[in-house]
C-alpha cells in the first residue's frame, strides 16, 4: 500500500498512514480529479483524516487532494461501522472557489494570448492578485508562464474559474493541475502539455496499448455521432439584421452539420470564434476507449506513459486503431494489489453536462 502523507491546508506535516483498507485516486487532464479512501476507524492516525486536510500519495505532489467529506454509520444490526469512508477532490478543484469577476467598468474579464497565458491569467486575477483583497488566497502561486498552446481571445463573466479552465483546456489540448510545493509552502497552479507517443512519430519511443502486446485487458470501446455538429453560426450582440453573426467551421455539402450558438454575452468578434470552436469541440464525434492497464505490462506508468500523453490504442478483433490522448487515470490501491484503469479519447457527456450546456444557451439568450 502506498503511504499517504497528511498535511494542513498550509502544508504543515501532520502524519503518515500506510495501513488503510482501500484507496482510489482519479487523475484527470481537463478537469479536477478526486479520491476515495476507506480506513478502519481504530487504525493509528485515522483521526487525522479531517475535512480540509490534504493527502499526498507517497512523495508525488502531482497526486494531492483535500478532504471534503467523511462518513460513518450503523450496519444492518445497528452496530457502529468500523470504516470511515472519506472522499476528496484534487487540489485543482480549488479553482472552483472563485468566479470570474470583471474589472471595474468592464463587462467581461477579457484576455488575448496563448492558452497557457489565458489560463494563468484567470488564476492570477481571481486568486493571487485580485482587486478585492478579500478574494486573495495567500498560499496559492503560479508556475512561470511558458506561453504554450494556440493563441486565443477569451472573455468571461461570473463563471466558475474551474469551468473556464476546463473549457480552455479542451479547446487547446493542454492539461492543468494544482500541486503542493513544500519549498515555497504554496499551492502552485501549473499547465501541462502531454507527449506524442503514437506509433507514427519518431521523437519519442511509441506506446501502443493492445491486448496483443499484453498491455491492457477488460477493454470497452464506444463511438457515437449523436448530437454531432461541425459548423456553427455564432450570434453575438445586436438585434435583427444588426446582430453580429460569425461562421465557424469548414465542412461543406452533405458533410456539414450546422448549429446556432447564442453568444450574446460575448463582445469581441475574435471571442465569438473561440466560443464557436469550444462548443463544436463539445459537439464533436465521440470516441471513448476504456481499459484496465496491466501494471506489469510492457510500459511503465509514470515513465513510459502518463496522464495527458497521446498514445496509440489498438484492438485488432474490433478493427479499432486510435491515436488519442489519455484523459483520465484511476489508481486503485487494495490489499490484493495495485490496479490501473485509463480513459482514452473523450469523456462521455453525462446528463448533468448536457443540462448545463442547455442552460448556458438559455442564459445567453435571455441576457441583454
Amino acid at each position: 500500500m502506498k503511504p499517504i502523507r497528511i498535511f494542513t491546508p498550509q502544508l504543515e506535516f501532520v502524519t503518515e498512514i500506510d495501513n488503510y483498507e482501500a484507496l482510489i485516486f482519479i487523475r484527470r487532464w481537463h478537469r479536477p480529479g478526486e479520491f476515495q479512501l476507506q480506513i478502519n476507524r481504530h487504525k493509528q492516525n485515522a483521526n487525522k483524516l479531517q475535512k480540509g486536510n490534504i493527502i499526498v500519495l507517497g512523495k508525488e505532489p502531482s497526486k494531492a487532494g483535500f478532504i471534503v467529506d467523511r462518513q460513518i454509520g450503523l450496519d444492518e444490526r445497528g452496530k457502529v461501522s468500523e470504516q470511515w469512508n472519506i472522499t476528496g477532490h484534487a487540489l485543482s478543484a480549488a479553482a472552483d472557489w472563485r468566479i470570474t469577476i470583471p474589472p471595474v467598468g468592464q463587462e467581461h474579464d477579457s484576455i488575448i494570448g496563448p492558452a497557457e497565458t489565458v489560463m494563468k491569467h484567470y488564476i492570477d486575477a481571481h486568486f493571487i492578485n485580485p482587486v478585492d483583497t478579500g478574494r486573495k488566497v495567500g498560499f496559492m502561486a503560479i508556475a512561470p508562464d511558458q506561453g504554450r498552446g494556440s493563441n486565443m481571445e477569451w472573455q468571461s463573466r461570473l463563471k466558475s474559474v474551474a469551468e473556464e479552465l476546463e473549457k480552455i483546456s479542451l479547446a487547446a489540448g493542454l492539461g492543468w493541475n494544482i500541486h503542493p510545493d513544500f519549498t515555497q509552502m504554496k499551492w502552485v497552479f501549473e499547465v501541462y502539455a502531454g507527449r506524442d507517443l503514437t506509433a507514427g512519430q519518431t521523437e519519442n519511443p511509441p506506446v501502443i496499448f493492445s491486448t496483443d502486446l499484453d498491455a491492457i485487458k477488460g477493454q470497452r470501446y464506444a463511438e457515437s455521432d449523436i448530437g454531432y455538429k461541425n459548423f456553427a453560426y455564432v450570434g453575438g450582440q445586436g438585434e435583427g439584421i444588426e446582430r453580429t453573426i460569425v461562421e465557424v467551421g469548414t465542412a461543406t455539402g452533405a458533410e456539414r452539420r450546422e448549429v446556432f450558438i447564442d453568444a450574446r454575452d460575448v463582445e469581441e468578434v475574435g471571442a465569438l470564434h473561440v466560443r464557436g470552436q469550444q462548443r463544436l469541440s463539445e459537439l464533436n464525434r465521440q470516441a471513448l476507449f476504456e481499459a484496465e492497464v496491466l501494471t506489469y505490462g510492457p510500459f511503465v506508468y509514470g515513465q513510459d506513459w502518463d496522464l495527458g500523453d497521446i498514445v496509440t490504442i489498438q484492438s485488432k478483433d474490433w478493427g479499432v486503431t486510435l491515436n488519442t490522448r489519455i484523459i483520465e487515470v484511476k489508481e486503485i490501491y487494495e490489499p490484493s494489489g495495485f490496479r490501473l484503469e485509463a480513459v482514452f479519447g473523450n469523456t462521455w457527456p453525462t446528463l448533468t453536462d448536457r443540462i448545463k450546456a442547455e442552460l448556458e444557451q438559455i442564459s445567453a439568450e435571455v441576457r441583454r
